[in-house]
């Protein structure tokens, strides 16, 4: 397949899965269309990268369908200069994405290949760093954050990442609720953190997310 099929199906992605879908914001349109989605994907499945679901990975994971990452974008409400901490880096993908849009990005990476593979793709990008370390913690060396994007579906944000986030700072998730996938948008006060959702729409589950289970008698 030729860079100019590549750059064909990427133009097609953003105008019959993301512009149909509320996903009309400039930036980010802009960003989607100068990122190659399939220099993020493993070489097999190149072919599949605009296709609107799931690209599996190693060891259970996946990279996020388009659609997701493109609306959690929209939501995000990027500015330039402004501090992300990415959760979930996953190729590399939408923290290119994110470094696209003038962002500073802290991305973290549970899986030791991944993290790898991403921090080899982006070894150029100086407003990007990758660090290996369980998901659910984030980088507090870092925080406190603009913005907290979980490029995946999680049962429950954890205190230990809403924490991070600067007080008037956004997040933008989707919530695994019962094997439905909700995106959600919220925002730190200084009396805590509270989310909204949004719409559904799939997205990958993340390790290290479950909700901790009630007490019953």
């Amino acid at each position: 397949m030729t860079q100019q099929d590549f750059t064909s199906m990427r133009r097609a992605m953003v105008e019959s899965q993301l512009r149909t879908n509320d996903v009309n914001d400039v930036a980010v349109i802009r960003a989607i269309l100068s990122v190659p989605r399939e220099d993020y994907v493993p070489e097999e499945r190149r072919a599949a990268a605009y296709i609107d679901r799931a690209v599996p990975l190693a060891d259970g994971r996946a990279l996020n369908p388009p659609l997701a990452t493109a609306r959690l974008l929209v939501e995000a409400k990027v500015k330039a200069g402004q501090t992300v901490l990415l959760i979930g880096a996953a190729t590399g993908y939408a923290a290119m994405l994110l470094a696209t849009l003038g962002a500073t990005v802290t991305a973290l990476e549970s899986d030791a290949g991944l993290a790898e593979g991403a921090r080899a793709r982006l070894s150029g990008v100086a407003d990007v760093t990758i660090i290996e370390g369980p998901l659910e913690a984030g980088v507090s060396a870092a925080a406190p954050y603009d913005l907290l994007f979980i490029d995946g579906a999680v049962e429950n944000v954890p205190e230990a990442l809403s924490d991070q986030i600067k007080v008037g700072g956004r997040a933008v998730f989707a919530r695994a609720d019962q094997g439905v996938s909700r995106l959600c948008v919220g925002v730190r006060s200084a009396g805590g953190f509270g989310a909204t959702v949004l719409v559904d729409a799939e997205a990958v589950v993340l390790p290290g997310f479950a909700a901790p289970k009630a007490f019953r008698f």
